[in-house]
């Protein structure tokens, strides 16, 4: 017999505290330190006593005004995001209009969804190898191509073109992410209420019409998690640049996360300036999620409680001028 006086709710603290404990510890703790050493003259790998600078943000003001290497890293950066967003974002709304249409049927989406997701499950190591040996100079299965289709009448060194460079990269995140971004956007459609779909079949939409005016409104917060989560991806590149080129040709492929690794790791151990870099990241990333969730708010519902404040307001002056 269940007794009424037993509260179950501590159960719900006790296994989310291991959850907490470990965030605090791994996630919180080191977010707050890196903060703070922004703003110290904290460097070397010898423990030495740490200052605050007399000018506390020094640090940043020397990385956005002063470094060249740093404003280089931040263009390159969202350069290659953009590059390979809009075409991944493209590609992965097609197939997912593709798959869930119920007047193609497609046979075998088991299958093609296996293959399209795939990539993404491949280490960046193993694909950073693939690529560096597909585009090999002078020998390899590229410039093997180019020769024989006459293209080119001598080995081309692909990767000492910054551009070439550029897009490769930006094509190896466009491959590895569409198939996830498809999933999640697939995910999304089956959760539209199929009313919706029936309803405009029996008004005589088209395919066209249906995916624009009901499917793509009703993955408004899909696609705000999707933008969300490729921004920061984005920001945060560091594996396939740094196994892929290292950054070359001349910081051509040079990112955010790679020359704050490198301010770190490497040379002299800036750690107040990797800090310091870190910070300036994490303030774009928030501004621009801010933006996103702005520019990707439901209207209808603002407009609405916007109204029922207006109603609330107007019903609280009349009740004050009745008394």
């Amino acid at each position: 017999m269940r007794r009424k006086d037993v509260s179950y709710a501590k159960f719900g603290y006790i296994f989310t505290f291991p959850f907490v404990l470990a965030f605090l510890i791994f996630s919180l703790y080191p977010i707050l330190y890196t903060a703070v050493i922004g703003f110290t003259d904290m460097k070397g790998l010898i423990p030495k006593p740490i200052h605050i600078l007399d000018n506390p943000f020094q640090n940043f003001k020397d990385l956005l005004f002063d470094n060249v290497s740093f404003r280089k890293s931040l263009t390159n950066t969202f350069l290659l995001w953009i590059t390979n967003f809009i075409p991944q974002m493209a590609l992965a709304l097609l197939l997912t209009a593709w798959f869930t249409n119920k007047r193609l049927n497609i046979k075998g989406q088991g299958l093609f969804k296996v293959l399209l997701y795939m990539p993404n499950i491949i280490t960046a190591s193993t694909i950073a190898v693939l690529f560096s040996t597909l585009f090999a100079y002078p020998m390899g299965p590229v410039n093997s191509l180019f020769q024989m289709l006459g293209w080119s009448d001598a080995p081309i060194f692909f990767l000492q073109d910054k551009t070439t460079a550029r897009g490769i990269i930006a094509f190896i995140q466009f491959w590895m992410w569409y198939g996830n971004t498809m999933i999640v956007l697939i995910a999304g459609v089956m959760g539209i209420n199929p009313a919706l779909f029936e309803s405009a079949a029996i008004d005589g939409a088209n395919g066209f019409q249906t995916f624009f005016r009901i499917t793509l409104p009703s993955l408004r917060t899909i696609m705000l998690f999707t933008l969300i989560t490729s921004m920061v991806g984005g920001l945060t590149m560091f594996d396939i640049p740094q196994l892929f080129l290292a950054g070359g040709p001349d910081d051509s492929t040079l990112t955010t996360s790679m020359f704050i690794y490198g301010q770190a790791f490497k040379g002299s151990y800036m750690y107040n300036r990797a800090a310091a870099a870190s910070m300036i990241m994490f303030l774009i990333s928030a501004v621009l999620s801010g933006l996103l969730f702005y520019l990707m708010r439901d209207r209808d519902a603002a407009k609405m409680k916007k109204i029922q404040k207006q109603m609330h307001r107007k019903a609280a002056q009349t009740a004050a001028r009745e008394v």
